[in-house]
């Protein structure tokens, strides 16, 4: 006799219906190693479909990297070259320095030694006119008194003494110069004008003052001068050694 249909799933499905395990035929580090394994297959998929992304979007992560490479090595490249160029440059700078200042250094000793031709020329003409002149000319002479200011508070003087004549001995003596100071425009109110003696009022130039020559002798030297005072005139006198009188004597208006 055949059951009917509905006894059938009443009897499967039902209260009554026998009991079903479902077991699986891979072990645990099986079923491990597969969900690894769908993982890295997924990953590779999302980045292979990420790189291609940004292909298909005009933008390549390679070709970045590679470009962000070659510019680094660029960059360092013109760092270095940049350090080069300034350690030349600075080497140029200083030779240039060095060139510049042997220039003004030649140019400065230039001028001087012209300047000292130009004098060694007017003395030499001088001491052959003195020569020729020597048989006329007999006694102490006082020749070429100058004055002129080195700053504001020194003057320098200079002068040629010669002796005319055929002199067989040494004159010994010494200069006494006198200069007549006056106020300046800006001194104060109530300044005076002075007289100035040397070596008399300073000592230090008792040197320079002193006379010891056969033919012709220069002398020359620098005075103070008070502040806020110039020199107005200078009068030179030469006195032999054990003389109270003048054997020469010259004055200059300033």
């Amino acid at each position: 006799m055949a059951i009917p249909i509905w006894r059938r799933v009443r009897r499967n499905f039902g209260i009554s219906a026998p009991r079903m395990a479902v077991r699986t035929h891979l072990p645990w580090w099986g079923r491990g190693t597969l969900v690894v394994a769908l993982v890295a297959i997924i990953a590779g998929m999302w980045w292979w479909g990420f790189d291609f992304g940004q292909i298909f979007g005009g933008f390549d992560r390679k070709e970045i990297e590679a470009k962000i490479t070659t510019l680094d090595a660029e960059a360092k490249k013109l760092r270095s070259e940049a350090s080069d160029l300034r350690a030349r440059n600075s080497t140029l700078e200083s030779e240039l320095a060095m060139a510049r200042g042997a220039q003004e250094t030649q140019q400065k000793q230039s001028l001087e030694l012209s300047g000292e031709n130009a004098q060694l020329k007017e003395e030499l003409a001088f001491l052959q006119k003195l020569v020729s002149d020597s048989s006329k000319q007999v006694g102490l002479q006082m020749q070429r008194l100058s004055v002129e200011r080195d700053s504001d508070e020194m003057w320098h003087y200079n002068l040629l003494v010669v002796r005319g004549g055929s002199p067989k001995d040494e004159f010994d003596g010494s200069v006494v110069l006198q200069a007549t100071l006056a106020p300046t425009p800006g001194a104060p109110t109530g300044t005076h004008g002075v007289v100035l003696t040397l070596p008399d009022d300073q000592p230090e130039a008792k040197a320079a003052l002193t006379l010891k020559f056969k033919y012709y002798q220069r002398v020359e030297g620098r005075f103070r001068v008070p502040a806020g005072m110039r020199v107005t005139a200078v009068t030179a006198r030469a006195f032999e050694s054990g003389q109270s009188s003048a054997r020469a004597t010259r004055t200059l208006q300033l």
